[in-house]
């Protein structure tokens, strides 16, 4: 069963950066659109972003031209570059599949900006 891992969280101040990634095992990695989601404390786990196998990338417009998602499907990872960051994108981010089956979540990440 595949499982993810995310890492690269952590305390920000607003207008800062951080890069997120997201390790998955098992060989079916490349084949799999993969998304970025994120939870703020009380709220839905809402998409933020999204890569296709072939590289074509979707953002939601909240982030969009703040946030860049790549991968690199040799080490079956996906990223996540968060620009320009603001309070409002404090949350725990998650990555997962796109499309069914999705995959077990991982336990996130925490991001939190600070004003």
């Amino acid at each position: 069963q595949v499982q993810l891992v995310e890492s690269g969280g952590g305390l920000v101040q607003a207008g800062g950066s951080l890069r997120l990634s997201c390790a998955a095992s098992g060989s079916v990695f490349s084949i799999r659109a993969m998304a970025w989601y994120r939870q703020a404390p009380g709220k839905q786990r809402e998409w933020v972003a999204t890569i296709t196998s072939g590289g074509i990338t979707h953002s939601a417009d909240s982030v969009k031209g703040r946030f860049t998602i790549s991968r690199d499907n040799a080490k079956n990872t996906v990223y996540l570059q968060m620009n320009s960051l603001r309070p409002e994108d404090t949350a725990v981010y998650y990555c997962n599949a796109v499309g069914f089956p999705s995959w077990p979540w991982g336990q996130g990440t925490q991001v939190t900006v600070s004003s």
